[in-house]
């Protein structure tokens, strides 16, 4: 289902597209219920000045304070009058390459799909990829002004919303203590140990899993049993001993000062 529909204009091209979502929520839902009755718990929206009483979403609309119990009301017409045509569609500023965006500016990925104009979509997907260049672009998504990241993988064309530099906060300090030259290359040799191509059907999510088995069984009317690990911890307090035990295999989970 398309989340999106507009186009990608970048020179004097224009190529209409759809976006929609690469991922999916694996969440369960669970219901927030009184522990005494099992009633259900609801949230009301309700109107301060009205005793409390409850308001109809259709009744709802936005306000901007600009004094004390004073508002401007803003419909989502408004908001739509204020869009340009620029605003409307994700418009390619300028590009770069891939390497140069930080991961920590990535925010939602989405699937791009032409709606006409296949030729365009897949030239510019071509020469992207060939070069591995990825396109900044703006666009206004609901009421918000956007950054995005156009990009290709494996074929496809893929969106990334990005944050913008003044959402992105200040790292804290770390005290950076004198690295030893023997406890760097245990680790440097832990890590080439430890490396493997990156396959994500490996990962499962094994903790949802423990979930919903837990829920049949509390269906059932058993009880949930503790979990332990196969293997003990060891705790390990020293840290070339705790490199030096993780490169031998003797334990995957140690702690080191």
């Amino acid at each position: 289902m398309a989340s999106y529909k507009g186009a990608i204009s970048f020179g004097l091209v224009y190529i209409p597209i759809s976006l929609s979502s690469s991922v999916k929520e694996n969440d369960i839902g669970f219901n927030m219920l009184d522990k005494k009755t099992m009633s259900r718990i609801k949230y009301k929206k309700t109107c301060v000045d009205c005793e409390n009483k409850e308001v109809k979403a259709e009744d709802i609309v936005k306000g901007y304070q600009y004094e004390k119990d004073k508002y401007v009301i803003f419909t989502n017409k408004d908001f739509e009058k204020l869009k340009s045509e620029k605003d409307k569609n994700i418009v390619i500023q300028q590009f770069v390459d891939l390497e140069e965006v930080d991961p920590i500016y990535y925010d939602k990925t989405y699937y791009v799909n032409p709606i006409s104009g296949e030729k365009a979509f897949n030239v510019l997907l071509k020469a992207m990829q060939k070069q591995n260049k990825a396109g900044i672009a703006k666009t206004v998504l609901g009421t918000k002004d956007t950054l995005i990241l156009i990009r290709a993988q494996n074929g496809k064309m893929l969106a990334n919303t990005l944050y913008f530099q003044s959402e992105i906060q200040k790292s804290p300090e770390i005290k950076k203590n004198k690295v030893d030259h023997k406890e760097l290359k245990l680790a440097m040799s832990l890590i080439d140990q430890m490396t493997a191509p990156f396959k994500p059907e490996k990962f499962k999510d094994e903790y949802t899993e423990k979930i919903k088995k837990a829920i049949k069984q509390k269906i059932a009317g058993k009880q949930i049993i503790e979990t332990k690990d196969k293997k003990e911890s060891v705790e390990v307090i020293d840290l070339m001993d705790a490199l030096k035990q993780s490169l031998n295999g003797k334990s995957r989970r140690s702690r080191s000062a």
